[in-house]
């Protein structure tokens, strides 16, 4: 793996994202915000202290359009499990490249990718595939609310673009009222505010959708108390396995934690960053699929199932979770050391799973908080890491890219912690602080 480029504590010269900002103004004549994803623009990415486009990743490793290397722990929003480009999977990818990608009739490996899917996860009786998590998550609902006859869905987190999850957000603007209507969010981890709302919507519920785990853990019953509420309304419970998936456990956090939803869908490390995604579940709910419109003209497509082959097979035959959590665990207690020894661990603390681990700011109230996730941003990429916050485990992260991330969080604590104390976070910008895109919990 290449080593990151690493640059001293100092100001940014001007041109250190040249290349970068001058494509950025490009695209913007052509592309609202200048990209594709909201978590890959100037919303969060602070103008001024970020790059925006890559040129290329292997492995641990990005490269910026203006060159310089990031070890990165993002890993194309969780979407990247093996590590960039994985030579096994860019090998099947290639290869049914050369036998083509879309056909007028359906390929096998639609029917194999499926078959491994139900032979790995516990609820999986039957699979249709889509390209994004929003298409699976809308896909699941649409299901539920076939087979139960109720239109009212129970959300706890983010679930996509889809009218129906994106308009109980702040960023709702575009969704008819009369939909954001029909979606009810509920805190995770509270059984009791999530039975009082299936009884004040008694008979209304088709569906309980949320992430099995995100930021936190599932409190000791949590999910097995959410199960037999669901059971109990005759609601369909779905989770959204979207990260967890083929992350926490070959079978899904559902494995690991050992609840069974009806329905779960997947998406991001299913096929290691080639577009794909999949809706799962008991055959009784997914025959609603041979009425129910769920159809893609590229959902079939082969290029993208041969890549997901490719990675449910390295997954059997080597130790991709294992390694994951062992390393992701060591990515947790060298936080966790390294908050208390900067004493930063009075504004921030580390939290997750050790596949997919949080650091989560918590600065004074007069600080903005904002601004703090901003001064870190801001130097950590100065620094050669590249992380939103996360730490997005993958199998390509070795001992040198654990080293680079603590030798770099070794440097940025003392200054966000002396920031934070002296009260001029603000002032150590060289951008304008990022605001809130939306609160999913």
């Amino acid at each position: 793996m290449a080593a990151a480029a690493r640059v001293p504590h100092s100001d940014p010269e001007p041109s250190r994202y040249a290349a970068s900002e001058a494509l950025l103004a490009r695209a913007r004549e052509f592309i609202p915000l200048g990209a594709q994803t909201f978590s890959k623009s100037i919303t969060q990415l602070p103008f001024g202290a970020s790059p925006y486009f890559a040129a290329r990743a292997k492995g641990a490793t990005l490269w910026d359009e203006d060159g310089h290397a990031y070890v990165d722990f993002c890993n194309a929003l969780c979407a990247v499990t093996l590590g960039y480009a994985d030579p096994d999977v860019n090998a099947a990818a290639a290869a049914q490249v050369a036998d083509g990608s879309v056909f007028s009739l359906s390929h096998r490996l639609e029917a194999e990718v499926a078959e491994r899917i139900c032979q790995l996860v516990p609820c999986a009786e039957a699979v249709r595939f889509g390209k994004n998590g929003s298409d699976a998550t809308s896909g699941a609902i649409r299901v539920a609310r076939a087979y139960t006859g109720r239109d009212r869905v129970l959300t706890c987190g983010y679930h996509g673009w889809q009218d129906w999850s994106i308009g109980a957000t702040a960023r709702s603007k575009g969704v008819p009222q009369a939909v954001r209507d029909l979606t009810t969010p509920f805190r995770f981890n509270d059984l009791e505010a999530l039975a009082a709302l299936l009884d004040a919507h008694a008979g209304e519920v088709a569906a309980i959708i949320l992430e099995p785990m995100n930021v936190t853990a599932p409190a000791p019953g949590y999910l097995q108390g959410v199960r037999r509420l669901a059971d109990k309304h005759g609601v369909v419970l779905i989770f959204d396995e979207t990260i967890t998936g083929f992350r926490f456990d070959k079978g899904g956090a559902q494995a690991l934690f050992g609840v069974t939803p009806d329905l779960a869908t997947f998406g991001k490390g299913l096929a290691n960053g080639f577009p794909l995604s999949a809706v799962a579940g008991k055959q009784a709910l997914m025959a609603e699929m041979e009425e129910v419109f769920f159809s893609f003209t590229m959902g079939g497509e082969a290029v993208s199932l041969a890549a997901a082959k490719a990675v449910l097979d390295k997954l059997d035959r080597e130790p991709v979770i294992q390694t994951l959590r062992i390393r992701g665990a060591e990515v947790q207690a060298e936080v966790d050391r390294l908050l208390i020894n900067s004493g930063m661990i009075a504004y921030a603390s580390i939290s997750g799973d050790p596949t997919w681990s949080f650091l989560n700011f918590t600065p004074p109230p007069q600080v903005d908080v904002w601004a703090l996730k901003t001064l870190f941003l801001q130097e950590v990429f100065a620094r050669g890491l590249f992380t939103l916050g996360t730490h997005n485990m993958s199998y390509a992260h070795g001992d040198e890219a654990i080293s680079v991330l603590v030798d770099v969080y070794a440097e940025v604590f003392p200054i966000l912690a002396e920031a934070v104390r002296r009260g001029d976070v603000a002032k150590r910008l060289h951008c304008a602080p990022l605001q809130p895109l939306f609160k999913v919990r």
